[in-house]
């Protein structure tokens, strides 16, 4: 059975960086309390005429450039967002155009912060069965388009990105396990409470946003997290030792700590820019993992355990030898 391999990563961040004190302008708080709660010190904000389709598109050709193949040889695009550009046609498709791709499937993925893991599921099955060769998986975001920027509690958390990873088919070892799961029943305690068809004229007034609580949300990610460490250890009969990097979401530093003691990991060896960069949703994860490539941290032959918790309750993990 053919693997599926990253052969190229990409990432984008817009030009406008809104700091902790730019913030306090705006809405009640300071920038100690941001930092102690979150780590959070600055986000990305993408400019007025910026949609999620050009992020993308930026990030999208980074990872083809870095992969150095011919755009046309992608054969599926898998765009993971929650702020798409348009009800329909999917951003995806409105990416494969921007790149002149054409023919192949090109879908969107909604899981919030863990859409990411699920395209690259979904990527790498359809690669091991043969039905695809070189698949393009973007995640890309818009977030302070649906921030609330009046709720001090949810508005300093999040930001604005997109993180893209080409995969090819190969007979190196690649993705050796993906996780994905979710649980409806936890919905209300991360949402926004409101789309096309309900509630839809509160939302396209503005009035309505991202709501969250904070406490419940914290423990359900610390406890996910931790089970979705061991369940993919115990999947590729690895120790947690043989971890060499942990790329997590970037949704709170306190997050990411607890996720790197279950694996008795130091935080040298995991990789965190939610200093930077806050929760870019979808586009967390393969941000930080770009950032690590590019860096030089992250070398051939390493072992990666990527993982992401995300409304829905959605979480998951991917388990790569890079």
């Amino acid at each position: 059975m053919m693997n599926s391999r990253i052969i190229g990563t990409g990432g984008y961040l817009p030009e406008r960086v809104m700091s902790n004190q730019d913030l306090e302008k705006i809405v009640e708080t300071t920038d100690e309390w941001i930092v102690e709660r979150t780590g959070i010190k600055q986000r990305h904000i993408a400019a007025e005429e910026q949609s999620t389709c050009d992020l993308a598109e930026q990030a999208a050709r980074q990872a083809i450039d870095a992969a150095g193949i011919a755009i046309d040889s992608i054969d599926m695009i898998i765009v993971a967002t929650t702020t798409p550009d348009r009800v329909f046609p999917s951003t995806a498709c409105l990416l494969q155009r921007r790149l002149g791709i054409h023919g192949c499937p090109a879908f969107d993925v909604q899981a919030v912060c863990t859409g990411f893991i699920y395209g690259l599921s979904v990527a790498d099955k359809f690669i091991k069965t043969g039905a695809s060769k070189r698949v393009l998986v973007v995640g890309a975001e818009t977030m302070s388009r649906i921030v609330d920027w009046s709720d001090r509690t949810t508005c300093v958390l999040f930001g604005d990105g997109a993180g893209a990873v080409v995969l090819e088919a190969s007979d190196q070892p690649g993705i050796l396990s993906t996780h994905i799961h979710a649980d409806g029943q936890y919905s209300e305690l991360l949402h926004v409470p409101a789309g096309v068809s309900f509630h839809h004229a509160e939302f396209k007034s503005g009035k309505i946003g991202i709501q969250m609580q904070g406490n419940e949300v914290f423990k359900m990610a610390v406890n996910t997290l931790g089970r979705i460490v061991d369940e993919t250890l115990q999947e590729n009969g690895l120790d947690k030792s043989d971890i060499d990097w942990l790329v997590p979401h970037q949704a709170n530093e306190r997050i990411i700590k607890a996720t790197a003691k279950k694996l008795r990991m130091p935080m040298e060896r995991v990789v965190t820019t939610v200093q930077t960069h806050g929760n870019t949703s979808a586009a967390s994860v393969p941000l930080a993992l770009n950032v690590a490539v590019r860096d030089g941290r992250i070398q051939r032959g390493e072992t990666l355990l990527l993982e992401a918790f995300g409304g829905g309750f959605t979480w998951g993990s991917a388990l790569i030898k890079y």
